[in-house]
């Protein structure tokens, strides 16, 4: 047999195989009604290609190692106090300058399922028992702590903390999936990010892999107390943050890599626009004291990953391979964790970007707090917070 006519022969059997799975080992065998979607990039040439030669973050500080697991989410409160945190078995904890305590809960179950873990992904089975609180946010007028929990859906707690009081679980009749992230305006309305209805967090590489659109951007009226639709049909919406004088929102494509902006006020009110192109995966994004945008990137976006994206057919053939979702992940994302931050301007422009490419110190960033000089780094995978100097 010539090479030719060997090559079609493996292809032949590898497209039987994955087209029967008969060892059911692959990353989607459990889930036969999965399909994979077109994810509708930038051009290639349009990808920024700008990089952190001197891999700045590898001079952050690990704080707090093996004492948080999994901190998405960094903020602190109006006296300037924290930072607070959602951790992965469900808690909002709070660093009162000396130790971590447990500020605020989610979910009323506290039970065994719930206790510390080794590590960020051990809590996933029960997380929808247990709670996820991802985005946080305070409100700088009355100091209510708004939380967006992956299960539980839009909630407050008081200064005071304790058990977070639900606010809404639902838009236009349709439930939320997996409610990711939020900022609050100054008459109190709060625009959080649904990132699925199809998928629920603990199943977020399914949700990766698949390119999926039935994300959405919501608006909660605290008066009316209703929840209403402002952008529809988004492939993983996640993180959301308001611009310094409150006429726009940004909110994260992470399918897609890019912000968008979507207008508040003036004669675009109520629509969206393109506003960056992202080098890599976004996770939230954070509005700084001069009204820049920080955003946080899992990773860079590689040509791997740029074409499972603009081909479903591919992606979905070698997801049934007999390889293991960690596997599949490990190649989307360049085969190592590492971290990835960029700055922008509130016209859109580039104007910092920071690294840590290797992974040697940052992994995984998933968002970045600017305080005080520094920026705080949480993350979603992590069991620490990395801080790294701007002075």
């Amino acid at each position: 047999m010539t090479p030719a006519g060997l090559f079609g022969v493996l292809i032949l059997l590898l497209s039987l195989y994955c087209g029967i799975d008969p060892l059911k080992q692959s990353a989607i065998s459990e889930f036969p009604d999965f399909e994979a979607c077109r994810v509708e990039l930038p051009a290639w040439s349009d990808v920024p290609t700008d990089k952190d030669s001197e891999n700045l973050l590898q001079k952050s500080k690990i704080k707090f190692l093996n004492q948080i697991q999994g901190p998405e989410s960094v903020a602190f409160d109006p006296l300037g106090r924290g930072p607070y945190s959602g951790v992965a078995d469900g808690r909002i904890i709070f660093w009162n300058g000396e130790a971590w305590t447990d500020f605020a809960y989610t979910s009323p179950n506290r039970s065994e399922l719930c206790d510390p873990k080794p590590s960020p992904l051990s809590y996933l089975k029960n997380e929808h028992i247990c709670g996820r609180p991802l985005g946080l946010r305070f409100d700088k007028k009355t100091g209510d702590l708004y939380i967006a929990d992956a299960y539980f859906g839009l909630l407050k707690v008081g200064p005071e903390g304790g058990l977070a009081t639900l606010l809404t679980t639902e838009a236009e009749g349709v439930p939320l999936g997996f409610t990711n992230d939020l900022d609050i305006d100054d008459e109190g309305n709060v625009y959080f990010t649904d990132s699925s209805t199809e998928y629920q967090r603990r199943k977020f590489m399914l949700q990766i892999f698949s390119g999926e659109d039935s994300g959405r951007v919501l608006k909660y009226n605290p008066i009316t107390k209703e929840t209403s639709v402002l952008v529809r049909n988004i492939q993983f919406p996640n993180g959301l943050s308001l611009s310094k004088d409150g006429s726009f929102f940004l909110f994260c494509e992470s399918s897609i890599g890019r912000l968008r902006r979507y207008w508040l006020k003036g004669d675009k009110a109520g629509t969206s626009e393109i506003f960056a192109i992202l080098p890599g995966f976004p996770d939230n994004v954070r509005t700084n004291e001069k009204g820049e945008f920080w955003v946080a990137l899992h990773c860079h976006r590689n040509m791997y990953s740029y074409i499972n994206s603009l081909y479903p057919g591919l992606r979905k053939f070698l997801l049934k391979l007999p390889i293991t979702a960690r596997t599949q992940y490990m190649l989307q994302i360049g085969l190592r964790l590492h971290a990835l931050i960029v700055k922008y301007s509130p016209e859109g422009k580039l104007l910092q970007i920071l690294e840590d490419s290797q992974g040697k110190v940052v992994r995984a960033v998933s968002e970045v707090e600017e305080k005080d000089g520094k920026l705080w780094l949480g993350s979603v995978l992590m069991p620490f917070i990395a801080v790294y100097d701007l002075k």
